[in-house]
């Protein structure tokens, strides 16, 4: 790999502090945070923690700075937001100075991610990270990411993620810790670490955190087997009903997959054709050894492989996460518009990815503009991009803009593995493990030395966890099953591991001028598989959906784990980029994707079994509809309007059953009328939605969440039941006492659209068995769907009243559904003081599960918002200066920085901002102006 020169870097004109567009009564409120430093952290920390600690890491953004390796100058231009706009002649100048600007408002967060990712997250926060780095070592993405870099990515690439990695080393240049962020000075507390140099592997395997947290149904996967343990085949097939088609519609509504060619047309299409799946999405699954498709043995009792995946379980939830709830939970929206249907006469793009809070936001927005557009200097490009990562990944250039959903297609297996000795059966035949050693170095403490073991499905993943290699020898499977010798182990075969292209892809599509560019650029987007929306300035919009997707044997469709030792469950090749589906220019003329069935039944190919339901996605279908019938025309603002739509689909179902409930208790008739002419809008001052969806978590609880096995309850909570493959003391009835295991993000039932899907599909059987429950106390016993209903209201009557007042006039949705942004290192683990500094919030939000502006909350674990709309924009291809962005937080990292969270109050309004692109734009919204010279 070859060495980047560190540049060094000067700095004339204005000095560093004071020149960061820091808001009039700053000094004020620095002088009160170090005083309440003094009053938490004690005088030491209070006088250590001073104005000029904090403002130490605070960038310039003024002036002028010499860059050691620059060709020519660069200007820097920041709003008043602070995002900034480059310009440079070159396409080097322009991503070493992308990296230099990055790492002035970002550096920590970056550090943080390259860590992560290389599983060397103990060097910087000590003992407690040694587990998390073991299991990302195990699943190598440092390694993965070195060889992509090494043998798979152009010329171009590598240039340019050298140019970027000099550009962040040149920022680096002479400082020490305290001078790059906060962060750091509250690290040396505990040790001395000191950030080394950034090198280009470390921006690759960005894209593999990335793919981790988008990864697919590896969780429903994981469920669908732990809950074996309480559950039989028809319940948990209840659990996951097939796509509703009829209802819900795919995002490829015209063309299909033509068996003759064997291609997929956007036009015509036999769509008769005969595959390896029917793309249902079903979630039934087509069966396995693994006890006929549950997961479970069909002999004897399946504790031992239950007790794998929970210990599995466990190490997931303790991974932090990249851009999601480590990948359960993820949703975005993104739709296009063509100009038969907007006031400009050309296309509108929407996006807004739905990922976990974070702060900062894991989004940076920028601008990349070359002065003169040519063979030497070919950017003109602007949108939202991963600090630490060159290029920009959802955005527009001058031609064309696009967006990214996460399309849910199944990339990821599971498998069930035969050790013997030094190795593991596959067939009839022993073959030796792939091994290789890892060292983990511990801060202020001894390294720790971890062996990884992979078999031909990737690597075991139960090694990195003492339970499962106890319960490996347990794990019963059905008598087809070979013997266990040492041992049952879990691997993971996942594409991301095999080295990919998608890093030339951000490129080739920030480049791309037309629609055939923008294909052709897209197919190289190997993983993480997305859902690419299209529009350009000629008028065009269009879809396509790219990713190195596998086939599996007819007998294994990826919903449960499978036998690795058998060769009929290996993957037996890539769906052909001619045969995945796309549109161009819908005769409809608009197209949505929110994360539901891509494709209807009649595809060949089982891209997943766990698409989302569809909630969101017709929801959108239906706004765009009700806008341009008669002739209607979309605005920018109608976009905007769209994406903070807060209609709730659960609600339009159940309140009318609800209010037919005769409730005898005068207080939660009270309730119940606050249901009566609801819109079923979920506005954060609603009092009717904080009521409703306090209902419908009582309505999960009940009939679902107190029948699912331990393993996916929340933890902590504990309750007796019928003994079922466990063991514990019986009280006098015989019943045992078990409690929840899982976090609380991550618990069911989580009250996700497939929830809806499944109360939809059980609201006509009054007399189903889930709408049971036991009396409570006072609380009366259900016996059908009405009763269960009343009892939900009351609980939910009695639930409020402890969390809000005994008034309903105080009640609002607002106040049970919050956002809290932490600092995702020490704001979450550090001390409290350090947690005081950092973290930011709360915010009273409305909008909700599966609703359009998804403020996602787990109804399992409680009212918290979990996940959000982690950005929007609206892009308008006919005046690209009037389109429109915001963020979650802020461009600075750097907390106390105006730009921290200076966008966030907007954005819980569901405002946008001016997103200036044309030179002349740029200029009239520029504050501060910074110049690198050579």
């Amino acid at each position: 790999m070859p060495t980047d020169t560190t540049a060094a870097a000067s700095s004339t004109g204005q000095q560093a502090a004071g020149t960061s567009g820091r808001k009039k009564g700053r000094k004020g409120r620095l002088l009160v945070l170090v005083l309440v430093l003094a009053l938490i952290g004690g005088v030491a920390y209070g006088a250590y923690w001073s104005v000029s600690t904090v403002r130490a890491s605070f960038p310039q953004t003024k002036g002028s700075i010499t860059l050691e390796g620059l060709s020519g100058p660069v200007d820097v231009r920041r709003d008043g937001y602070g995002i900034p706009q480059i310009y440079a002649s070159s396409d080097e100048d322009l991503f070493m100075a992308q990296g230099y600007v990055q790492a002035q408002d970002r550096f920590y967060e970056m550090d943080v991610r390259r860590h992560m990712t290389s599983g060397r997250l103990s060097e910087m926060f000590g003992a407690g990270q040694v587990d998390n780095d073991a299991f990302l070592r195990t699943l190598g993405w440092d390694r993965v990411a070195k060889q992509e870099y090494e043998e798979k990515l152009s010329p171009a690439t590598k240039k340019y993620l050298q140019a970027y990695a000099k550009g962040v080393n040149a920022y680096l240049e002479g400082k020490q810790g305290k001078d790059i962020s906060l962060e750091y000075a509250a690290l040396s507390f505990e040790n001395d670490y000191k950030p080394g140099a950034w090198t280009p592997v470390d921006s690759v395997a960005w894209l593999k955190a990335m793919a981790w947290d988008l990864r697919g149904n590896m969780q429903d996967e994981i469920d669908r087997a732990l809950l074996t343990s309480r559950l039989g085949p028809k319940q948990i097939a209840d659990l996951y009903p097939s796509y509703p088609y009829s209802r819900n519609k795919p995002i490829v509504q015209e063309g299909g997959y033509d068996e003759g060619s064997g291609t997929f047309e956007a036009e015509g299409g036999s769509g008769d054709g005969e595959g390896e799946g029917d793309g249902t999405g079903s979630g039934e699954g087509a069966g396995s050894e693994l006890g006929g498709g549950t997961g479970a043995g069909a002999e004897g009792d399946a504790a031992g492989f239950e007790s794998q995946l929970t210990g599995l379980q466990r190490v997931l939830e303790d991974l932090p996460t990249a851009v999601g709830v480590n990948g359960d939970g993820i949703g975005s929206n993104s739709w296009v518009v063509s100009g038969d249907h907007t006031v400009s006469g050309k296309p509108l793009l929407a996006n807004d990815p739905h990922l976990s809070a974070s702060l900062p936001s894991v989004w940076y927005q920028m601008g990349l503009h070359c002065r003169s557009v040519s063979d030497n200097c070919r950017y003109d490009v602007t949108g939202y991009t991963f600090a630490g990562m060159p290029g920009v990944i959802i955005g527009h250039n001058q031609d064309i803009a696009w967006g990214l959903t996460n399309s849910g297609v199944d990339v990821t297996d599971l498998y069930l593995e035969k050790i013997t000795g030094d190795g593991y059966q596959y067939g009839d035949k022993v073959v030796p493990f792939e091994t290789r050693e890892e060292t983990i170095k511990v801060a202020g403490g001894a390294s720790r030395k971890i062996v990884v073991r992979e078999t031909n499905n990737g690597p075991l993943l139960s090694d990195r966890s003492d339970e499962l290699v106890k319960t490996g020898k347990k794990a019963t499977v059905d008598r087809s099953a070979p013997d266990r010798g040492d041992g049952y182990a879990v691997a993971l075969r996942w594409t991301a591991l095999d080295p990919g292209r998608t890093m030339d892809a951000v490129f080739a599509i920030n480049r791309a001028k037309d629609w055939d560019d923008f294909r052709e650029a897209s197919e190289l987007f190997e993983v993480p598989s997305q859902n690419l929306v299209y529009a350009d300035t000629e008028g065009h919009i269009g879809y396509t959906l790219p990713g190195r997707i596998p086939t599996r044997a007819e007998k294994h469709d990826g919903s449960v784990p499978a036998p690795g030792w058998d060769p009929d469950y290996e993957w037996t090749g890539w769906v052909d980029q001619d045969e995945l589906p796309y549109e161009f220019d819908p005769e409809r003329g608009y197209i949505v994707t929110a994360n539901q069935a891509v494709v209807d039944e009649d595809y060949p190919y089982t891209l997943t079994t766990d698409w989302g339901y569809g909630a969101r996605s017709q929801r959108i279908n239906d706004l765009i509809q009700s806008k341009i019938k008669d002739g209607g025309k979309i605005s920018t603002d109608d976009m905007r309007q769209m994406q903070l739509d807060n209609s709730s689909a659960v609600a339009k179902l159940l309140v009318p059953e609800l209010l037919k409930i005769d409730v005898d208790d005068e207080h939660v008739r009270e309730a119940q009328k606050l249901l009566e002419g609801w819109d079923y809008t979920q506005d954060a001052d609603s009092a009717a939605a904080a009521y409703f969806n306090s209902v419908w978590r009582n309505i999960l609880k009940l009939s679902f969440g107190h029948k699912l096995p331990k393993e996916v309850r929340v933890k902590g909570q504990c309750l007796w039941v019928e003994p079922a493959n466990t063991t514990g003391p019986a009280d006098e009835a015989g019943k045992v006492r078990e409690c929840g295991q899982r976090s609380a993000s991550q618990a069911q039932p989580d009250g996700g659209d497939r929830w809806f899907e499944v109360v939809r599909r059980l609201m006509a059987d009054e007399d189903s068995e889930w709408w049971t429950t036991p009396k409570r106390g006072t609380r009366p016993a259900a016996e059908n769907r009405d009763q269960l209903f009343k009892r939900a209201l009351i609980d939910a009557r009695w639930e409020l009243t402890a969390k809000l007042g005994k008034d309903i006039d105080t009640w609002s949705w607002g106040r049970l559904h919050r956002l809290f942004l932490d600092n995702q290192t020490l704001g979450t683990d550090g001390p409290g003081f350090v947690k005081f500094v950092l973290n930011r919030g709360p915010w009273k939000l409305g909008g909700g599960e599966a609703t359009v502006n998804a403020t996602g909350w787990n109804a399992a674990g409680g009212y918290g918002v979990v996940w959000v709309p982690s950005m929007r924009m609206v892009v308008n291809l006919g005046d690209l200066d009037k389109s429109r962005w915001i963020n979650l937080t802020g461009a600075s990292g750097h907390a106390y920085n105006a730009h921290y969270v200076d966008q966030t109050d907007k954005w819980a309004e569901g405002e946008l901002l001016e997103w200036a692109y044309s030179e002349k734009a740029v200029e009239d919204s520029t504050t501060d102006h910074l110049v690198l010279k050579p």
